[in-house]
């Protein structure tokens, strides 16, 4: 599989407006400033919503364009139109003038099998990657640009466009890729080349680890900012396990319910406490984490990261606040040795239901909320109790983007 690099003569960091000398023939794109009276933007089609980086905003690309909103407060930062078609996949990178977007929802006129780099501040397109295949995600770093297609990943350096890695995947349709966003850590994570396997390539170190997180197809994933804890789910939607990246230790395994389900999203909290989890069971679980970097400064290096697993028998303090709840188990689960591994399972702590009918993806907001983006254009923020857990409440729900499903 190849790709070809349209770009300008050097690109300049992300959040610097310097002019850019292109000498490309790049693609045509011309957006529309549009004022949030117009009619034609009421009429827009949802085609994703996508956070960014530390989830304070998340995107939501249309049959029109895109819109970029904020979450605390919740207002539309701004929206592009164009007449052309919208976009499949609009990745912000945190809440910088650089997006990467990728053509597709229904009529689009941009191809999925190339990546538009596109500057805001200039209104213009500076750089573009296309592709034999369909492009399935793209992910941004400060130095970074992902490119995941089914079969591969292609890496690229920001400032310059080369090609620095290329991976070869499992099948992937999903676009399954996270990375970390510390400066200091650079980390990926993406499936292996076998099923249920995951590659973990720290290339600070020049290391790759491979884990074999699940016996069925990995089906979702996340990875802490510093790129050292990974958090996985697989097809089956059962079980949702935490691995160290260094060494590929499995830290922790708790369990969504016993049926099949869909995994849509999994969060991991900045304080890496709590772990959300979003399924097509309509409901949000939270968990209580009980894994910890230690020492305070463990994430200024990644030789430093070592990762420790704290056991029920063991006390707590160190780890998590005295007033921080735990998961809740089964009452035989002092049987784990005798009874099924169901019996002994880790079950949310928190829930918060939402329809069953459409696709909902959680990130965790400030002072234990969680906020909720779905494809039918709701956005729901709730509150959890850290000490007793149990159903979630209501803080605020809002309609961002009119579609034919709405809530239940």
């Amino acid at each position: 599989m190849s790709s070809a690099v349209t770009n300008p003569q050097g690109i300049m960091q992300p959040g610097a407006y310097a002019g850019i000398d292109s000498r490309s023939n790049s693609t045509s794109v011309s957006f529309v400033r549009s004022g949030l009276e117009s009619n034609e933007s009421d009429e827009a089609e949802l085609v994703s919503v996508s956070w960014n980086q530390d989830s304070c905003c998340f995107a939501a690309g249309t049959s029109h364009g895109f819109r970029i909103y904020n979450c605390e407060p919740f207002k539309e930062t701004f929206r592009r139109e164009l007449k052309n078609g919208g976009f499949k996949i609009v990745e912000m990178l945190f809440r910088s003038n650089i997006l990467a977007l990728v053509g597709g929802g229904p009529k689009s006129q941009y191809p999925s099998n190339k990546v538009l780099i596109w500057d805001d501040h200039q209104s213009r397109c500076i750089s573009e990657f296309a592709f034999r295949s369909e492009i399935r995600a793209v992910k941004l770093r400060r130095d970074r640009i992902v490119v995941v297609l089914e079969h591969k990943i292609y890496v690229y350096n920001f400032m310059d466009l080369r090609l620095l890695h290329q991976i070869e995947t499992q099948s992937n349709p999903r676009g399954l890729c996270c990375l970390s966003h510390h400066s200091n850590t650079s980390v990926l994570a993406c499936p292996g080349q076998h099923r249920g396997e995951i590659r973990v390539e720290h290339f600070g170190l020049n290391m790759v680890q491979t884990i074999n997180a699940h016996d069925a197809s990995i089906a979702c994933m996340t990875l802490t900012l510093d790129g050292l804890l990974l958090a996985t789910a697989s097809t089956k939607g059962t079980l949702i396990r935490i691995f160290n990246t260094m060494d590929g230790t499995r830290l922790q395994e708790v369990r969504r319910g016993v049926d099949r389900a869909d995994i849509y999203s999994i969060a991991l909290s900045p304080n890496v406490q709590w772990l959300a989890v979003s399924s097509d069971k309509g409901t949000v679980h939270i968990f209580s984490l009980r894994v910890r970097v230690v020492g305070e400064d463990s994430h200024s290096t990644e030789n430093a990261a070592l990762l420790t697993q704290q056991t029920y028998s063991n006390s707590l303090q160190g780890l998590f606040s005295p007033a921080t709840g735990t998961n809740p188990g089964s009452s035989l689960s002092f049987m784990s040795g005798v009874l099924p591994k169901y019996f002994s399972s880790e079950w949310s702590f928190a829930q918060f239901h939402v329809s069953e009918v459409t696709q909902f993806f959680a990130a965790f907001g400030s002072q234990n909320t969680v906020a909720i983006i779905g494809m039918d254009g709701s956005f729901y923020r709730c509150s959890f109790d850290p000490v007793n857990g149990g159903e979630m409440g209501q803080l605020e729900y809002i309609r961002f983007l009119k579609t034919e499903k709405g809530p239940r």
